[in-house]
This record gives C-alpha cells, structure tokens and sequence, in this order.
C-alpha cells in the first residue's frame, strides 16, 4: 500500500540534504540493544498524515520482525499533541504494549479529539477499558514531559519540521529516509536489504523491549 503526504508536510523535510542528512545523524538513530534493524518514526499524535502512517509501520515491524521504535515530534501549533504524547508515556510505564495501544487509539480517534479536555476524556476511557487506574496528575515531576521534549530536540538535531519522518537503520549505521511517501513495497525492500547486510539475528535470551524515547 502507498501513502502520499500532503505537499504542505514535506516542503521543507523532503529537502536536496535529506539522505545526506539521514547519513550524517545515523548514529543518533540506533537500534535498540540486541537488534540489528529497526523502524524509526517521529510523530506527532494531532497529524492526520500520522494516523495515515502508524499502522502501516506497526504491520511491516510485524512482518519483519523489527523493533518500531517511536520519537515524539509534537509540532508547537497543535494544541494537545504534547500533552498526548506525555500520556503515551504514561502507559509506557505500564507496559510498551499498552503505550502503543495508547497511540494507536489516540491516533485512531484523532478527528474527534478539539483540545485537552476531549483528550484527557479518550484517555480516561482507554484506561477505564484496561482497568487501569489513572492518577490525577500523570506527570506529578515533569519527568515524561522531559522525555517528550528530549525526542522533539533529537528531531531537531537532525532537522526536522514535520512529521512523520520515518527511518529504516541498522546497527552499521546506516539510515535509509521514507520522507515523500510511505511506500510499503519500498519499505520492505530497504528492511530486507538492511537485513540481508546484518546477517542472521542473534538469539535473545529475554524479549526484545522497543525503545519508547532517547
């Protein structure tokens, strides 16, 4: 399946530097420990073109078993996008499992989500599903506010305006950009090929936690 973005999203990502730029910050973008390849996303939980984007990585990960390892990129000019990626890690906590729940039904439900109050409801509900108990305040020390804003300044670092921008890297250090479009076909080519180089996985003796941030 082949997503096209908006023209709007990618005026200044999709950029003559954008593969030299994947090249030059590879080593910001490593797999998790223990993995050879992975997906990276950075996104944003209030883009439309997000919501397009996260099943389709979370299928081909899947398909190849890969990590899917999720930066937060929340763009200043949305209202609650910050405050919903803090929420995500929240039940990080939990369990990485019941994070990507969190963003895939956040995503999910984006169209129905105006501002704060509207999250703070889906979020309660996801919660209230799980038969987890909610505190009153999520993030009582800032600290998962810390981790939200540490992912947004590594997109920067490697320049980023918009999301998503997605990554497939490998513990050699490369990093191949899927920026103009999420093309499924060329996303399993540049997995498979990144896979081929690695060579055989090496057997883990305990399950493969995702990286939730950097």
């Amino acid at each position: 399946m082949r997503v096209r973005l908006t023209a709007g999203a990618l005026a200044c990502v999709f950029a003559a530097g954008v593969v030299a730029m994947a090249e030059s910050f590879a080593s910001l973008l490593p797999p998790p420990p223990g993995a050879k390849v992975a997906i990276v996303v950075f996104q944003d939980l209030q883009w439309p073109d997000c919501a397009i984007a996260y099943p389709l990585l979370v299928e081909a990960a899947r398909a190849h078993n890969v990590p899917l390892v999720v930066h937060d990129f929340p763009l200043p000019r949305h209202n609650w996008s910050f405050q919903a990626a803090v929420n995500a890690r929240f039940f990080d906590q939990e369990s990485p499992q019941l994070g990507d729940e969190f963003r895939g039904y956040i995503l999910q439900n984006q169209k129905q989500i105006m501002d704060e109050t509207a999250l703070q409801r889906f979020t309660s509900e996801f919660a209230a599903e799980r038969q987890v108990e909610l505190p009153v305040v999520l993030d009582p020390d800032g600290k998962l506010a810390q981790m939200v804003t540490a992912d947004f300044r590594l997109g920067q670092r490697i320049g980023l305006e918009h999301t998503p921008t997605v990554f497939v890297v490998s513990a050699g250090q490369q990093a191949y950009p899927m920026v103009e479009t999420i093309d499924r076909q060329k996303l399993d080519r540049v997995i498979e090929e990144l896979q081929k180089k690695a060579g055989p996985p090496v057997t883990a003796k305990r399950t493969l936690k995702k990286k939730k941030h950097s």
